[in-house]
């Protein structure tokens, strides 16, 4: 529950905002008569986001699909209806009755067994553009199950609702990848699914049969309210297009002391613990001139999660340009001036278990100005992005 908080509302959407008509890959599948899928027998990789532009179910339209046989689906975190925050248990669907099959419980890559009587893996998962949503190591994991069983592997694409724009933080050390790191990438990819499943195949080897049927009419430079799409949350906290954008910075709390905001009515807008005085840390924070934001002084008490029942002080983030903001910086310079001000109380080396890289995690701590921590990370940045090129899909 929200005890106080200044109500300031900021527009960072001009009035004369263009709007396209996006189309994704599972309207032009629709659009094109299922023929990718022609014959198939398929097992979908989907949960509450996988739906048409007239929001019917994307299990729903190939369960009626002429020439293709839904055999199975398959879950993600938080299930087929993203409502749950735990390990999920295979069920039925109770439209179509299929089984559902959990691909985030004892196993996270689809087994030879699961997949038994299929010959396609379809995927369609709605990303936030942040290397540690997990539905980015979701499609890795299926697409090494596609090459191992030798299935066909077709990616339905849907834009990154923080733009395709957005690549940077440090690269993913190789030690310690898995389920929040899948490859040695930036914590903002800035890719779809659609290039992410070709950068993986290109540069990762996984030899996949792979098919990317693609979004149309979105462009590299649109945020999500300007496609003409229905917003629909792509997890229990992921509830709007400024959360997603803040997401990337802030969420590199998430293992630490602080609560992001979960068990508020505004996560990852919001951050604190009960050790923070917000007006403190909003001054020094706002001293840091932090491009594309302002921090106001809150106090909120969670009602589930991290703090559960505990007065918290911290701030409530206002995205004042979101084409200024660079979220990893924004996060990083956080992390620096919470250990700053607050040393010992402030579990910093938790950072680490999203950020994945110790240079990075060292120079925050040694920095003396936020603004020497980016360039530890540039030169990898910029191999990054020049492999990263050759797998766009959209101007």
């Amino acid at each position: 529950m929200i005890k106080w908080f200044c109500i300031v509302l900021l527009a960072f959407v001009s009035p004369a905002l263009a709007v396209a008509d996006v189309m994704c890959g599972a309207d032009v599948l629709k659009r094109d008569g299922y023929k990718v899928l022609a014959g198939r027998k398929v097992a979908l990789v989907t949960n509450q986001t996988g739906r048409d532009r007239e929001g019917n179910r994307l299990v729903d339209l190939l369960a009626a699909a002429p020439d293709v046989k839904l055999v199975k689906l398959l879950a993600p975190e938080h299930g087929l209806y993203g409502v749950q925050d735990e390990k999920i248990k295979d069920t039925l669907d109770p439209k179509t009755r299929l089984p559902v099959l959990s691909i985030y419980g004892e196993t996270r890559k689809p087994s030879k067994q699961m997949l038994e009587g299929c010959d396609t893996i379809v995927y369609d998962l709605q990303d936030v553009g942040a290397r540690f949503y997990t539905v980015s190591a979701t499609l890795g994991l299926c697409m090494e199950a596609a090459a191992e069983n030798k299935m066909k592997m077709v990616v339905l694409d849907r834009p990154n609702p923080i733009t395709g724009t957005i690549v940077d933080g440090p690269i993913a050390d190789k030690d310690k990848l898995g389920f929040t790191a899948y490859g040695p990438f930036p914590v903002a990819h800035g890719m779809t699914m659609g290039e992410l499943a070709q950068f993986y195949n290109g540069e990762y080897g996984l030899k996949c049969d792979l098919t990317v049927v693609p979004c149309e009419n979105w462009k590299r430079d649109m945020f999500w309210d300007e496609t003409n799409l229905m917003w629909g949350n792509s997890s229990p906290n992921m509830r709007n297009t400024t959360a997603a954008l803040l997401y990337t910075g802030i969420c590199l709390l998430e293992a630490s002391n602080v609560s992001v905001g979960r068990g508020t009515n505004q996560p990852f807008e919001f951050f604190g613990a009960p050790w923070i005085e917000s007006r403190k840390l909003s001054a020094a924070l706002n001293d840091a001139a932090i491009p594309g934001v302002r921090f106001v002084p809150i106090e909120f008490t969670p009602d589930a999660s991290k703090f559960k029942g505990e007065k918290c002080g911290g701030c409530y983030v206002i995205v004042t340009d979101r084409k200024a903001i660079e979220p990893v910086k924004m996060g990083t310079t956080i992390v620096w001036m919470l250990k700053n001000l607050y040393g010992e109380k402030f579990e910093i080396d938790k950072v680490n278990r999203l950020l994945k890289n110790d240079k990075a995690l060292a120079a925050i701590k040694s920095a003396s100005d936020p603004k020497t921590i980016p360039p530890v990370w540039a030169d990898d940045l910029a191999a990054f992005k020049r492999a990263r090129q050759k797998y766009l899909l959209y101007p």
